[in-house]
């Protein structure tokens, strides 16, 4: 099947524009067409853009004036993109040419005023878990703290003043030499903050992420940054509300989701999932999906059945955020690299809590003590039958 652009280019094309306000309310929350909701940037900022083929988007999430509180406005940045080298290049290739590719995109994201950045999933390299491998995959993997790329990336983090979280395929030296699914987070000084790892690891289609890295021992750690307190819930941790959840408790005003996922597996959750949690926790959280096809020298198996194959399916990109009033931006395209911007208030998170009185009516008493029950060996489900 022909691959499409994005689903907003579809509803503006056969939708008439009166009723096309209605449907994009429905959808998103607002009228889209409204220029008030976009920002402007200088028009370098269109020229560079062009130069690097790189789709760039806006959106603004506007929150009540406060007496006694100044907002608190930050540009949040979410980049999306394809591979640059074939996947039977070396490695040093593969990787160095990423690097190379994302960084000219920080500098788009630095003149548009992003103060908060981040990756999709394992941004450096292919997502090549698909092929049960592990070489020469697991020679991408490297130190968190500094590794090849985490020095890249502190240094464009000091020089932008920008907090950028970088997801990559983490070497534990200190630890066996194991393998991780790792977010790093850089603060805006260039520093190190901390590091958090992949929560709940896939077993499902061509997801064989098991062979490489197991669950986290890390937590739900959230980063208190100069531009608010964030939080990273890896790629496959967003199928699991209990996930988002904790992050909201430890405090996140934003959640940062990079994700690597294909249209024939999950493209009907995608636009639901991390718009749920955003509402449910009330912070903001920020979809990054990765975008292209990639394929694989040796053919591999699903396990369901179907022919041998080269490569995983479509990364359809669509990357967007979501305010914790459950309003969200349009989707960045389905085919092509792109950074979506998004300002914010953060003072909206605390706004939302107080209309709607979720974390009020939360009861994280009643579940703290059936989940305790359901652990247990001996648990048995609370149903009752007629006798």
């Amino acid at each position: 099947m022909a691959q499409f652009n994005s689903i907003e280019e579809i509803l503006e094309k056969y939708i008439p524009k009166e009723e096309l306000q209605k449907v994009h309310r429905g959808l998103y929350g607002f009228d889209i067409q409204d220029p008030s909701h976009y920002l402007k940037f200088d028009p370098k900022v269109k020229g560079l853009a062009d130069q690097l083929k790189l789709e760039v988007k806006s959106f603004r999430f506007p929150a009540l004036a406060e007496e006694l509180r100044k907002p608190r406005i930050v540009r949040i940045g979410a980049i999306q993109n394809s591979i640059v080298e074939p996947t039977d290049a070396p490695i040093r290739a593969q990787r160095d040419s990423l690097i190379k590719k994302i960084s000219s995109y920080i500098a788009v994201a630095a003149e548009c005023g992003v103060n908060a950045l981040c990756m999709q999933e394992t941004w450096n390299m292919p997502f090549a878990f698909c092929t049960r491998e592990k070489h020469p995959w697991t020679q991408f993997a490297e130190s968190a703290e500094d590794g090849p790329t985490t020095q890249a990336m502190r240094q464009l983090a000091a020089r932008y003043n920008m907090v950028i979280v970088s997801p990559i395929l983490e070497r534990d030296e200190s630890h066996g030499d194991t393998v991780w699914n790792t977010a790093v987070v850089i603060s805006n000084t260039g520093k190190v903050i901390g590091k958090t790892r992949k929560n709940h690891i896939p077993r499902v289609g061509d997801f064989n992420e098991s062979t490489y890295y197991m669950e986290s021992e890390l937590g739900h750690p959230v980063f208190d940054t100069q531009f608010g307190r964030i939080a990273v819930n890896i790629c496959y941790g967003r199928h699991h509300p209990q996930n988002w959840l904790m992050y909201g408790v430890n405090g996140a005003e934003i959640v940062f989701n990079p994700s690597a996922t294909v249209d024939s597996l999950s493209e009907a959750f995608w636009p639901i999932e991390a718009r749920n949690a955003a509402i449910a926790n009330n912070y903001f959280s920020v979809a990054i999906n990765r975008v292209g096809t990639e394929n694989f020298a040796h053919e591999f198996t699903s396990g369901d059945g179907r022919s041998a194959h080269h490569d995983f399916g479509h990364f359809y990109g669509s990357s967007y955020v979501t305010a914790p009033n459950g309003a969200r931006s349009p989707g960045l395209s389905r085919v092509s690299d792109g950074l979506l911007v998004v300002e914010a208030d953060l003072n909206l998170c605390r706004q939302v809590k107080d209309q709607w009185g979720f974390r009020m009516t939360q009861r994280l008493d009643l579940y703290a003590e059936s989940l305790a029950k359901a652990v247990k060996p001996d648990f048995q489900p609370q149903i009752i039958a007629e006798k």
